[in-house]
């Protein structure tokens, strides 16, 4: 059974600070242990409750405790900041971590599962290489820009007319720089190999995973944005409403109200950028493909009419937080999303 024993823990890489409470306030001991001494103390100390900021290796260090019987908390580092007192120290984060856990209002971040975890590290390589896809692209670009050969707007032209250009005795390209283009060319080629590599590992655990067919059911929710929800939202249960998870993702209005005054402005964008632009480029394309049906669904039809009174870009933003509201409701249902026809 745990007791009422509070454990600070900042983490870190090497050297890890320790603090421990039994009254609100009060600071009863302190240690600094390597990664081995801590993983040793998790295991020898009577149960506890554990806190610690949801930062870099902390899901581990969660699932390390709570195998030893430590009920674990973990707080996002923007909310512990607050609650820092004087210079940052470790002395003073541990210090920052009691005070801000016995603020009932935070909420704490759930911690991962090894599933959940292995799935948000292929969409972060498959994002790596795809920046890195993007930046070797628009050198190759500009490098021929200068030589006078301009290539079509896309990127799948890029490599065909490049291999052209480098096989055309009489092409432009000074001959010391053929190798190493067509190097280029080659390790532009190698990270489509890997990304859509990623993409089939994406598809065979999404394939095991029922929440995820689920997901890919609602309209604008393809494979990433399924696979990234579940790797990166965690426990559905902790949001009592679509709209909490909108706000969590942040396409909720941001508001700014005084007494009997209520005033909304732009979107939050707080939460995790990467899922908030998948769900807007969902939006988009739905937006877009619902002008070419011919008997659109209620979902489009409102869509297409909010795009009518207030423009293209706030009608995606809408749509996205509407799109977010469906996956809530059909992650926690048993069933996919299926379309209401028009009023």
């Amino acid at each position: 059974m745990v007791n009422d024993t509070l454990v600070a823990v900042d983490l870190a890489k090497s050297v890890f600070e320790v603090a421990v409470s039994r009254r609100p306030g009060k600071v009863a001991s302190r240690q600094r242990l390597t990664r081995g001494q801590f993983k040793e103390y998790l295991a020898t100390c009577p149960r506890a409750m554990v806190v610690m900021e949801a930062c870099g290796s902390a899901h581990y260090w969660g699932r390390v405790a709570e195998g030893h019987g430590h009920r674990v908390v973990l707080i996002a580092p923007h909310q512990v900041r607050p609650y820092v007192v004087g210079n940052k120290t470790d002395r003073s984060d541990t210090k920052g971590i009691l005070e801000a856990f016995r603020n009932q209002d935070l909420r704490p971040v759930p911690i991962k599962s090894v599933a959940q975890q292995a799935v948000g590290a292929l969409h972060r390589m498959r994002t790596a290489w795809m920046e890195t896809r993007t930046a070797r692209l628009n050198t190759l670009r500009g490098l021929l820009r200068e030589l006078g050969i301009v290539i079509p707007v896309g990127a799948r032209q890029v490599l065909p007319h490049l291999w052209a250009e480098i096989g055309d005795a009489d092409s432009a390209i000074p001959t010391a720089l053929r190798a190493s283009l067509a190097a280029a060319a080659e390790e532009i080629g190698e990270l489509e190999t890997r990304i859509g590599g990623v993409e089939k590992q994406l598809a065979a655990l999404a394939a095991q995973i029922p929440a995820v067919g689920r997901l890919m059911t609602v309209p604008g929710i393809g494979l990433l944005t399924a696979t990234a929800l579940f790797a990166f939202v965690g426990n559905l249960g902790r949001f009592t409403s679509g709209r909490h998870l909108a706000s969590y993702l942040g396409l909720t209005p941001r508001e700014h109200s005084s007494g009997n005054k209520r005033r909304l402005g732009r979107i939050s964008k707080r939460g995790d950028r990467y899922l908030r632009t998948l769900l807007i480029h969902g939006a988009r394309s739905v937006l877009v493909r619902a002008k070419t049906v011919t008997a659109p669904d209620r979902l489009r039809t409102w869509a297409l009419g909010l795009q009518g009174g207030v423009g293209h870009n706030k009608a995606t933003v809408a749509l996205a937080n509407k799109l977010a509201r469906l996956a809530w409701a059909v992650w926690r249902g048993e069933s996919g999303y299926v379309s209401a026809p028009a009023a």
